[in-house]
Protein backbone atom coordinates (compact mmCIF):
# COMPACT_ATOMS: atom_id res chain seq x y z
CA UNK A 1 0.00 0.00 0.00
CA UNK A 2 1.35 3.55 -0.56
CA UNK A 3 2.08 6.04 1.78
CA UNK A 4 -1.88 7.46 2.92
CA UNK A 5 -3.02 10.36 5.13
CA UNK A 6 -3.05 8.75 8.71
CA UNK A 7 0.67 7.94 7.92
CA UNK A 8 1.12 11.81 8.67
CA UNK A 9 -0.59 11.32 11.66
CA UNK A 10 -0.55 8.45 13.16
CA UNK A 11 2.08 5.73 13.68
CA UNK A 12 0.54 1.93 12.83
CA UNK A 13 3.77 0.23 14.94
CA UNK A 14 2.64 2.16 17.70
CA UNK A 15 -0.90 0.17 17.28
CA UNK A 16 -0.47 -2.87 15.71
CA UNK A 17 3.13 -4.08 16.61
CA UNK A 18 2.30 -7.17 18.11
CA UNK A 19 0.34 -8.41 15.10
CA UNK A 20 1.37 -10.05 11.89
CA UNK A 21 0.20 -8.18 8.48
CA UNK A 22 -2.60 -11.40 8.15
CA UNK A 23 -3.83 -11.06 11.72
CA UNK A 24 -4.00 -7.26 10.83
CA UNK A 25 -5.91 -7.42 7.52
CA UNK A 26 -8.47 -10.30 9.61
CA UNK A 27 -8.65 -7.28 12.19
CA UNK A 28 -10.19 -4.72 9.45
CA UNK A 29 -11.88 -7.34 7.67
CA UNK A 30 -13.98 -8.25 11.02
CA UNK A 31 -14.26 -4.20 11.88
CA UNK A 32 -15.39 -3.61 8.46
CA UNK A 33 -18.09 -6.03 8.46
CA UNK A 34 -19.03 -6.00 11.43
CA UNK A 35 -19.64 -2.21 10.47
CA UNK A 36 -21.33 -3.20 7.40
CA UNK A 37 -23.52 -5.25 9.27
CA UNK A 38 -24.78 -3.19 11.64
CA UNK A 39 -25.15 -0.18 9.65
CA UNK A 40 -27.09 -1.33 6.72
CA UNK A 41 -29.63 -4.07 8.02
CA UNK A 42 -32.80 -2.42 8.54
CA UNK A 43 -32.22 -0.05 5.24
CA UNK A 44 -35.10 0.33 3.87
CA UNK A 45 -34.73 -2.15 -0.03
CA UNK A 46 -36.93 -2.59 -2.68
CA UNK A 47 -36.11 -4.81 -6.06
CA UNK A 48 -35.80 -1.40 -7.56
CA UNK A 49 -33.42 0.32 -5.38
CA UNK A 50 -31.46 -2.71 -4.67
CA UNK A 51 -28.14 -2.51 -7.01
CA UNK A 52 -28.17 1.33 -5.66
CA UNK A 53 -28.00 -0.24 -1.92
CA UNK A 54 -25.18 -2.41 -2.91
CA UNK A 55 -23.67 0.01 -4.88
CA UNK A 56 -23.65 2.05 -1.83
CA UNK A 57 -22.68 -0.39 0.69
CA UNK A 58 -19.74 -0.84 -1.41
CA UNK A 59 -18.46 2.39 -1.80
CA UNK A 60 -18.57 3.22 1.89
CA UNK A 61 -17.07 -0.09 2.79
CA UNK A 62 -14.03 1.25 0.11
CA UNK A 63 -13.80 4.26 2.56
CA UNK A 64 -12.29 1.87 5.28
CA UNK A 65 -8.44 1.62 6.27
CA UNK A 66 -7.50 -1.59 4.14
CA UNK A 67 -9.93 -2.34 2.10
CA UNK A 68 -8.99 -3.27 -1.44
CA UNK A 69 -12.03 -4.68 -2.90
CA UNK A 70 -15.62 -4.85 -1.97
CA UNK A 71 -18.64 -7.13 -3.54
CA UNK A 72 -21.98 -6.72 -2.47
CA UNK A 73 -25.13 -8.88 -3.74
CA UNK A 74 -28.11 -8.62 -2.62
CA UNK A 75 -31.14 -11.83 -2.57
CA UNK A 76 -33.79 -10.32 -5.00
CA UNK A 77 -35.91 -13.18 -4.35
CA UNK A 78 -36.15 -12.57 -0.51
CA UNK A 79 -36.45 -9.15 -1.19
CA UNK A 80 -39.30 -9.87 -3.08
CA UNK A 81 -40.95 -12.08 -0.83
CA UNK A 82 -40.53 -9.82 1.92
CA UNK A 83 -42.25 -6.71 0.40
CA UNK A 84 -45.26 -5.56 1.70
CA UNK A 85 -48.08 -3.72 0.04
CA UNK A 86 -46.09 -0.59 0.00
CA UNK A 87 -43.44 -2.25 -2.55
CA UNK A 88 -40.08 -2.58 -0.08
CA UNK A 89 -39.18 -4.26 2.77
CA UNK A 90 -35.80 -3.61 5.36
CA UNK A 91 -32.70 -5.31 4.60
CA UNK A 92 -31.81 -8.63 6.97
CA UNK A 93 -29.03 -10.29 7.36
CA UNK A 94 -30.52 -13.36 5.65
CA UNK A 95 -30.44 -11.18 2.14
CA UNK A 96 -26.46 -10.19 2.49
CA UNK A 97 -23.78 -11.81 0.91
CA UNK A 98 -20.36 -10.06 1.10
CA UNK A 99 -16.83 -10.60 0.14
CA UNK A 100 -14.36 -8.14 0.83
CA UNK A 101 -10.51 -8.24 0.42
CA UNK A 102 -7.99 -6.34 2.59
CA UNK A 103 -4.41 -5.82 1.97
CA UNK A 104 -1.53 -5.05 4.95
CA UNK A 105 1.28 -4.47 3.14
CA UNK A 106 1.41 -7.84 0.87
CA UNK A 107 -1.00 -10.13 2.54
CA UNK A 108 -4.15 -10.22 1.36
CA UNK A 109 -7.49 -11.64 3.05
CA UNK A 110 -11.10 -12.28 1.87
CA UNK A 111 -13.34 -12.39 4.67
CA UNK A 112 -17.60 -12.85 3.91
CA UNK A 113 -21.01 -13.37 4.78
CA UNK A 114 -23.23 -14.99 3.77
CA UNK A 115 -26.32 -16.58 4.89
CA UNK A 116 -26.05 -20.52 6.81
CA UNK A 117 -29.62 -22.31 6.31
CA UNK A 118 -28.39 -25.03 8.56
CA UNK A 119 -27.33 -22.68 11.77
CA UNK A 120 -30.56 -19.86 10.26
CA UNK A 121 -27.69 -17.44 11.06
CA UNK A 122 -25.68 -14.73 8.65
CA UNK A 123 -22.10 -15.42 9.54
CA UNK A 124 -18.97 -13.99 8.84
CA UNK A 125 -15.97 -15.95 8.11
CA UNK A 126 -12.31 -15.84 6.28
CA UNK A 127 -12.07 -17.40 3.38
CA UNK A 128 -9.66 -19.57 2.59
CA UNK A 129 -7.96 -19.67 -0.86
Amino acid sequence: MGKTVMDDIMNEDDYFKNLTDRERAIFEGGISMGALFHQFVGTPVSVDTMVSLEKAIEESILLQPAIVDVTVKLDKRLIENNSGVMGYTSLTGEMLSVKLTTQINKKSITTCISYDDNLQYPIMYVEDK
